[in-house]
């Protein structure tokens, strides 16, 4: 990592695109409003996964608009798009592409040639990614984690910006093969998609049972999410915010000496250290989207439940008893204090405090 990635955001040029980021942010969630009603806290978290440039679960009953609130982001953004869905008859290829033979007309030599799949976009749709079996989710994970797909002993690079966004029906368990947990990791974000409240589940009916505009305006270009992403990491986090993070992410591995005994009696694993940079990563995200040129413990807090959820695989014990993974996180929050003092004393802080 360079050491630009560490500077503080001072220049003008860093500060100007961090107003741009904001009023980009402002503009997308204005024109998905159009499409979708509430779910604002969904789309704030998808927001964040996609400004820190990570790849995020929604998970949620059908009918909650995951599928059209991705396309719709997707279009706000002038980003190509791809929906994958996926079944258990879906095989690998059928995600990264293959290789057929193609002959030249003009010398009649015959040769390999590659037809990408849809895993070729900046926005890819995993849709119902626990509907197909382990083989083929598989086929995701050198896209998401190298952005590069090899087919043939050929490594085909994918074009940047590149987020894999997938959804699940967490209440059908027949015919779904849950993913597993290497393959979680790679996701930033798990975000919980809810009902609709009661005033929101009246404006779906009379809206989608009349004639409404369901256009969006393109607002940001592949160029801008890039140039917005290496903004967010230029955000400062002071050593003591960061080691909140390392508290939060370290108490729920019951091997640690100092875990709590609510992880030790209820915890198999814990969360890894892709939990702490993603916990980092979102804060700054978060951070900058609210108008602060630095990350505070409020920050790594806000994004605790959505990167650590699916970071933790609970005991036999604590899944009889309906102890969950978000429960845990709660508990986490209430049991880790934020460290007292020292977000001033980091330079980077002060710099960007003083600009």
């Amino acid at each position: 990592m360079s050491n630009d990635t560490h500077e503080a955001m001072t220049s003008s040029s860093d500060l100007a695109a961090a107003l741009r980021l904001r009023e980009i942010h402002k503009k997308i969630r204005d024109e998905l409003r159009k499409i979708i009603v509430g779910q604002d806290e969904v789309i704030e978290q998808l927001l964040i996964s996609l400004f820190a440039g990570g790849h995020c679960i929604l998970e949620g009953v059908p009918g909650l608009a995951k599928t059209l609130l991705i396309s719709s982001l997707a279009r706000c953004m002038s980003l190509s798009f791809s929906r994958i869905q996926f079944t258990p008859d879906l095989m690998p290829s059928d995600v990264t592409g293959t290789e057929v033979i193609a002959e030249d007309k003009a010398t009649g030599q015959r040769a390999f040639r590659f037809l990408k799949g849809p895993v070729f976009a900046n926005i890819v749709l995993a849709d119902e990614i626990n509907r197909t079996p382990p083989k083929t989710q598989a086929a995701m994970l050198e896209a998401m984690q190298e952005k590069q797909v090899t087919v043939g002993g050929v490594r085909h690079e994918l074009t940047p910006p590149f987020f894999v966004l997938a959804t699940q029906n967490p209440i059908e368990q027949e015919g779904t093969y849950p993913l597993p947990e290497a393959q979680q990791d790679r996701f930033m974000f798990k975000v919980r998609v809810g009902y609709p409240t009661y005033e929101e589940e009246a404006e779906i009916a009379m809206k989608t049972t009349a004639e409404y505009d369901t256009t969006v305006v393109s607002v940001a270009s592949a160029a801008e999410i890039l140039e917005l992403q290496r903004v967010v990491r230029r955000v400062p986090a002071a050593p003591p915010v960061v080691k909140h993070a390392l508290d939060l992410v370290r108490g729920t591995r019951p091997s640690e000496p100092n875990a709590p005994e609510f992880v030790k009696r209820n915890v198999t694993w814990g969360a890894g250290p892709r939990a702490v940079q993603f916990l980092i990563l979102g804060a700054k995200a978060r951070a900058i989207l609210r108008g602060n040129p630095y990350v505070s413990t409020e920050d790594i807090r806000a994004v605790a439940g959505p990167v650590m959820r699916h970071r933790v695989v609970m005991n036999f014990a604590a899944q009889a008893e309906g102890y969950t993974p978000d429960k845990l996180v709660d508990d986490m929050l209430q049991h880790v204090k934020p460290h007292a003092g020292g977000l001033l004393a980091d330079d980077r802080v002060n710099k960007t405090i003083n600009a």
